[in-house]
């Protein structure tokens, strides 16, 4: 139920989160690409002022060393020409590229890239002389990193769409299981009621002379129906606290359900061991309801004849304690905090919904405290209620 109220907050967030690695990525990907090519630049410059030393010189043959033997280690494409841009030399080109023409082109879409440096060097009389310009394109190193930006951009939304699909696909599988499980969960708590009015009608077919004697009960009831009417509408708006004494409605709960316990076919003794007088500012309505669903969870937990359920009531300093103590099949120890998920459940026909709603409205609503206090497989069970 969680899961489905967050949805939007969910689908945000993984939107956030994707954008938030993409740009991430991004950037760093340039920021790599800036710093690298800043590094080329800076060969490309030291290359650029030995060559003007040599025309300096005007060493032809140490030009040849340069370019032949210190140029051509450089590992992204580099092309001299003249200040008129007539290529005169070049390392590295794709090997696509071969004509005059293409040789120009590619020269082009390097300068866009990379602005080209001059060649130049002092001359005493006239003053700076450039005589060219050297040209260089990217390394296959940021070639390949500029087309990984992308690969990236295309894998972080390929699971982003992933996330996307499961959350959705999980989101409507909750949604389904939820709306069956409430329609199970709202045939559960009509059973008690409908069965005794049931019980009652026969009853009274049996014994016409005694009607007077049932109409009580069968008003409790017709109340009881009310009652659970009630109680789902409060589950989807703002609770309503009112002091009242809680010793009293748990008692009443008790006496209540044990009338009814051979009209659900049920041979189960409950015993209470309640503290008078403990008074508590709570939703009334829903807290009788969690403790109901707990009750009836032990019942159905029972497969023996001489089932036996005790609850207790006590008020320990600051905190009230309500536990719940059933001699049924028990519950294993990894699944003592599973029961109280929604949708899970160790019956064969259950839904998981009656002890999840307890959770809520104890936990959520009631800013209390449900667990599993001890259990032992063919034993029983104790669940305890802290307020």
């Amino acid at each position: 139920m969680k899961l489905y109220h967050h949805a939007g907050n969910i689908k945000a967030g993984l939107f956030i989160l994707g954008v938030a690695l993409v740009i991430g990525l991004l950037a760093y990907t340039q920021l790599l690409i800036k710093n690298l090519r800043e590094d080329n630049r800076e060969i490309v410059r030291l290359y650029a002022s030995l060559i003007a030393n040599v025309v300096k010189e005007d060493n032809d043959q140490n030009l040849d060393f340069i370019f032949e033997n210190i140029i051509q280690k450089v590992k992204f494409p580099l092309i001299q020409t003249d200040t008129e841009n007539n290529v005169q030399m070049w390392k590295n080109l794709p090997d696509n590229i071969e004509t005059d023409e293409q040789i120009n082109r590619f020269m082009r879409i390097c300068d866009k890239n990379n602005n080209p440096i001059a060649l130049t060097y002092e001359n005493e009389k006239i003053g700076k002389i450039t005589f060219g310009y050297l040209h260089y394109g990217d390394s296959a190193l940021i070639s390949k990193l500029q087309v990984w930006s992308y690969i990236e951009i295309i894998a972080i939304g390929f699971f982003i769409f992933l996330g996307f699909s499961g959350f959705s696909f999980i989101r409507n599988n909750e949604k389904k299981h939820i709306w069956v499980g409430m329609a199970r969960e709202t045939a559960h708590q009509l059973g008690t009621p409908v069965s005794a009015l049931l019980g009652w009608v026969q009853w009274i077919k049996d014994h016409p002379d005694k009607f007077d004697e049932i109409i009580p009960e069968m008003e409790i009831d017709l109340q009881r129906l009310e009652q659970i009417n009630r109680r789902f509408s409060e589950m989807g708006s703002e609770s309503e606290f009112e002091e009242f004494d809680l010793s009293i409605r748990i008692e009443k709960i008790i006496k209540y359900l044990s009338k009814r316990l051979p009209s659900l076919g049920q041979t189960v003794k409950l015993e209470n061991d309640i503290q008078p007088g403990i008074i508590i500012r709570a939703n009334g309505s829903l807290l009788a309801w969690s403790i109901e669903n707990i009750i009836k969870n032990s019942i159905d937990s029972i497969d023996q004849r001489n089932g036996e359920i005790s609850i207790s009531l006590k008020k320990e300093l600051n905190e009230i304690k309500i536990r719940i103590k059933d001699n049924g099949k028990g519950i294993p120890k990894k699944d003592w905090k599973n029961i109280f998920r929604p949708g899970f459940s160790t019956k064969k026909a259950g839904w998981g919904l009656g002890l999840s709603l307890a959770n809520r409205i104890i936990e959520d609503i009631h800013k209390g405290n449900l667990r599993v206090l001890n259990s032992t497989i063919n034993k029983g069970t104790i669940i305890e209620i802290i307020l």
